[in-house]
Parts: structure tokens; C-alpha cells; sequence
């Protein structure tokens, strides 16, 4: 067991933790899960580090992976009242875990479905379906200007 932090893993978490913390929170829709999911992932990397090809796949595949159980399905973003994350909460699992790493994470379909274990198409049709839901439920053709207005 190691009594020191590899600096370079250090500098790793702090340079990516915010971004992904952001992005398990709209993954989960409950802060405390994401936190907990996020410093399950770090813990993992941090006793695999220098052995991992890509730690960021690495990661990412134990932070988001685990919201698509079926165990996992709560109810996301009790008690809040913005009309995205409401949206959000209005997917399955499935369907908002893709479209946060398409559109928040920025990662491409195939990114995705590599991330999450899923077939490229399965990938596409969740957000097909995810993208007209959410437009339905924001009562909008397109949900990111119901985005960009909640953030301005």
C-alpha cells in the first residue's frame, strides 16, 4: 500500500473532477450518488494508475456504467423545479445517461457506446428518442435553447 499520492495522478483528479462531477450529477440526478460514484471511480484508478491505457475511459465506464441498472432507477432531481432537469428526469436511465455524454461530455455515438458497453445504433436510438421527449416535455422544437435560457 502506497503512503503518498502520485503527483501526476493528484494533478489528473483535480484537472477532471469538476467537469465530471457536473456530468454525474445530470446522469444521476442526485448530487450525493454522483459524488459517490465519481469518488468510487477515482478510488478504482488510483489502484490501477500507470497500468490503464486511457484513465478517462477508464472512469467514465465505472461512473456511468452503473446508471443503467436496473437497481439504479430512482426517481432523479427530487424537488427541483428547473424545467431541464425535470425534462432530464422524464427519461429512462438509458436515455439521459447518453445524451449527457453526447451533448454535455461531448463525446461522439461511438465514444458513447463504447463508454457504456451498448452497440452504436442502440446508442443513436436512445437519442432519437431522448431528443424528442425532451423537446415535448420543454414544450420546445429544440431543448438546448430551453437550456441556454435556464443558464442565462
Amino acid at each position: 500500500m502506497r503512503d503518498t499520492v502520485d503527483p501526476e495522478f493528484a494533478s489528473y483528479v483535480d484537472a477532471r473532477q469538476g467537469r465530471w462531477l457536473r456530468t454525474a450529477y445530470l446522469v444521476y440526478g442526485e448530487l450525493e450518488r454522483a459524488e459517490e460514484q465519481l469518488l468510487h471511480a477515482f478510488t478504482r484508478l488510483s489502484l490501477r494508475w500507470g497500468k490503464v491505457d486511457d484513465p478517462d475511459v477508464f472512469v467514465q465506464r465505472l461512473l456511468y456504467q452503473p446508471a443503467l441498472s436496473r437497481w439504479a432507477r430512482v426517481r432523479p432531481f427530487e424537488g427541483e423545479d428547473e424545467p431541464v432537469k425535470l425534462a432530464l428526469a422524464s427519461l429512462t436511465p438509458a436515455q439521459r445517461t447518453v445524451l449527457v455524454l453526447l451533448y454535455f461530455e461531448e463525446l461522439t455515438e461511438y465514444e458513447v457506446s463504447d463508454v457504456l458497453s451498448m452497440s452504436q445504433p442502440s446508442v443513436h436510438g436512445h437519442v432519437q428518442t431522448a431528443v424528442g421527449r425532451l423537446g415535448a416535455a420543454l414544450g420546445s422544437g429544440d431543448w438546448r435553447d430551453a437550456y441556454r435560457r435556464d443558464q442565462q
